[in-house]
Formats: C-alpha cells, sequence, structure tokens
C-alpha cells in the first residue's frame, strides 16, 4: 500500500478506498505498518493540551535567527510560538547589523495549503521503524491509486512485494513496486514486467534498483490486458528477452 495513504490513516484522516481498506485488513505488512505509524503519532500526542512549554536556552533562538538571517530579539517566553517579523537587511549578519532594509514577506504568505499541511504533520513527529526513517506526505502532485498487486514469489525464491498503479494529476500513470527481497547478485539484475495473464506478451517497464522503484507507463500500454506485475532476475547477457526466472509475479486489481 502506498505510504502516503498509510501515513493519513494513521494521523485519523478519512484517506483510501474501500478497496484499500480490504487490502490493508487482508496484508500483514501493511497492517505492521499502520500499527507502527498509529504508535508513533499516539507517543507524539501523548503529551496532551496541558503539557508545559519548556523553554529552550537563549543560544537556540540566536541560532535560528542566524540561520535565517533575522534581526531583532529573541522571543522572551517559550508561549510565544511565531518567531519576529522584523525588517532585515539583505547583509544582514546574526548580530542584526544591517546597512540596507528590506521587508520580510512572513513565510505562510507564500506557502500553499499543501504547505501547511505538511508543516502540520511534520510538528506530529511522524517518524516510524528503528532505522528511523522519516515518512514524509506532500501534496504537490496528489496521485490516485487505480490499481494494486500483492506480489508473490515464484519456485526456487523466499521474496514478497506489492505493486501500485497511481494517476498523476496529468493523467500520467505510474507503477510503483516494493519488493522485500535482497540485492541481485553481481552478475544479476532484476527487471519489471507487465504481462498478460496467459504470459502470451510482456512488456518490460524498467530496471529495479533497490527495494522500491517507480516506473513511467506508456500512455498506451493497455492495463487489462498486461495485468499482471512479474520481477525477474536477468543476467548481463545481452539478451532482452524476459529470462524465465521470476523472483515475484501478481495480478493488478482495480
Amino acid at each position: 500500500m502506498d505510504d502516503d495513504l498509510l501515513s493519513l490513516l494513521a494521523l485519523g484522516e478519512p484517506a483510501g478506498t474501500t478497496a484499500d481498506l480490504a487490502h490493508i485488513e487482508e496484508c500483514e505488512r501493511c497492517t505492521d505498518e499502520l500499527a507502527s505509524l498509529t504508535e508513533v503519532v499516539a507517543l507524539a500526542r501523548s503529551g496532551g493540551a496541558d503539557a508545559a512549554l519548556v523553554a529552550p536556552a537563549p543560544h537556540v533562538w540566536d541560532r535560528v535567527a542566524a540561520e535565517l538571517g533575522l534581526a531583532g530579539a529573541a522571543p522572551t517566553s517559550a508561549a510565544a510560538p511565531d518567531p519576529p517579523v522584523a525588517p532585515v537587511s539583505s547583509t544582514a549578519t546574526p548580530s542584526g547589523d544591517a546597512d540596507a532594509i528590506a521587508p520580510v514577506v512572513p513565510l505562510d504568505s507564500r506557502r500553499p495549503r499543501a504547505g501547511r499541511w505538511i508543516a502540520a504533520a511534520a510538528a506530529v513527529g511522524l517518524v516510524v521503524g528503528g532505522a528511523g526513517t522519516w515518512w514524509v506526505v506532500t501534496q504537490e502532485d496528489p496521485a490516485t491509486v487505480i490499481a494494486t498487486a500483492v506480489l508473490e514469489p515464484l519456485p526456487g525464491w523466499d521474496a514478497s512485494g506489492s505493486a501500485v498503479v497511481e494517476t498523476l494529476s496529468d493523467g500520467s500513470r505510474v507503477l510503483v513496486v516494493d519488493l522485500a527481497q535482497s540485492e541481485s547478485s553481481d552478475d544479476g539484475f532484476r527487471e519489471v514486467w507487465l504481462l498478460k495473464p496467459d504470459v502470451s506478451g510482456l512488456v518490460s517497464v524498467g530496471t529495479l534498483e533497490g527495494a522500491t522503484g517507480r516506473f513511467d507507463l506508456p500512455a498506451g500500454l493497455d492495463l487489462e490486458q498486461f495485468s499482471v506485475v512479474d520481477v525477474s532476475e536477468e543476467q548481463f547477457d545481452g539478451d532482452p528477452a524476459h529470462s524465465g526466472d521470476s523472483i515475484v509475479r501478481g495480478p493488478l486489481e482495480a
């Protein structure tokens, strides 16, 4: 399932279609990821409205002001969340010295609605996983998931994965493949295909490097005909045809 959708659901947003929610209930991996995200959100919000604000040391604001080129005194209270909007010079120094004054445009006046949502999500501190992976939800180019696939291992392989087809705001389509399997050997690589259900035809959409890949789909490609996602192990033999050694495979469902 798409990471953005899982993040929205963890935040309590009414996101996803009925099919999306049904997939999460049936998919152990997605269920675990959503549970982890939900736990993090709960921990981030557990301070409650009565939690006391702790004033940072004075040098904290000094560093922020220096980084942003702001002039003026530091806030006198931790309860004042808004930094001062003061005139600032294009050649201002951290101490506030200026030779020429120019007005500062408040950041919020230039930030689109999506930017405010992202800032709010960042404030919640939505971080998941022992490795410290940050989940960033962006709405610059909203995508609609039109099909999903559960990728099952083929004989000889111990792997699993998922795939989704997204439609972007400009009408273009993207296949997102996530494969939970170790890297290919030094003498091979992994290639992503769309197959016909009877394997009578196939289209290569690109090489999968790492665990996740995004592949632009040709506008004329009929996903009703080429409705099966396949990831294969290929060799550097110069043969563009499918090797016949598939790692995982699964049908796309609307």
